[in-house]
């Protein structure tokens, strides 16, 4: 809709990943839902341009699979690991997306810990070193470790993927120093991922700095995903509009709002 000024704001200010010039910064996942309409529908409220989807997680046999839902000349698909738990897993979780066509953008996702789901960072740093050295452009999931998150942008990953909480928490941002820090640091975008519970999170994420931000369980396990989509679409714009704005300054005290020249005298 070219008259909608959610679209205009996000054209306005776009981004770029691994030469990818995007407008919107939320990027959604496909799973949990209660249904293929509510899929369809929580997609095109998000306005989101790349979508997500768990190949481990996918139905292959299957011709009704969530990959025959998704309109492949709207969104950009990244197929994501999820389920991995070791390096060579992930590598051929990979590999089996590129015989399937689906490009060479790849979210790479290995768990250390089944129990809270947090990633194996020495894992995900080895899986993306072949991956690179294969071809891939590499999106890592990881903690909110600055020196892990220097490391994959220095091995040459096209993004760093620090998360807010564990995956599906929805606790939202626990550590804003450390995902600070990773943003100041940085020169390739910052999208959070995983643990956004609702849209205040998803604006704080922008607010901190970060270029975007993933999420999934948020949308799909709302009572109204759409509606759902919706706010973090939303959510998303304010959050990168107050961080352009640059947020007035903490103070210990009381500023007063009216001026304190010209008083009338009492």
């Amino acid at each position: 809709m070219p008259d909608d000024p959610i679209t205009a704001l996000q054209a306005a200010d776009p981004w770029t990943l691994a030469g990818r010039t995007l407008r919107s910064r939320l990027i959604v996942g496909t799973g949990k839902y209660r249904s293929k309409q509510d899929t369809i529908a929580a997609l095109d409220a998000s306005g989101a341009e790349i979508v997500t989807v768990a190949l481990r997680r996918v139905d292959l046999d299957n011709p009704e699979n969530v990959l025959s839902w998704i309109d492949r000349d709207r969104y950009t698909l990244l197929p994501n690991t999820a389920g991995c738990y070791t390096a060579d897993e992930a590598i051929r979780v990979c590999r089996l997306a590129r015989e399937l066509g689906l490009a060479d953008l790849v979210k790479l996702e290995v768990i250390g810990d089944s129990k809270t789901l947090l990633p194996d960072n020495e894992q995900t740093l080895a899986a993306a070193r072949t991956l690179l050295d294969e071809g891939f452009t590499v999106l890592p999931y990881c903690s909110d470790d600055p020196v892990v998150c220097r490391k994959l942008e220095e091995m040459g990953c096209a993004a760093v993927m620090p998360l807010a909480a564990p995956i599906g928490s929805g606790l939202g941002i626990q550590n804003p120093h450390k995902i600070r820090l990773i943003v100041e640091q940085s020169q390739v975008p910052v999208i959070v991922d995983a643990g956004v519970g609702t849209a205040s999170d998803a604006a704080i994420a922008l607010e901190l700095g970060c270029t975007a931000v993933l999420m999934n369980t948020a949308i799909a396990e709302a009572q109204a995903p759409a509606k759902m989509a919706t706010a973090m679409r939303l959510a998303v714009v304010a959050g990168r509009l107050a961080h352009t704005a640059g947020r007035m300054p903490r103070r210990l005290l009381a500023s007063p709002s009216s001026p304190t020249q010209g008083l009338l005298e009492g």
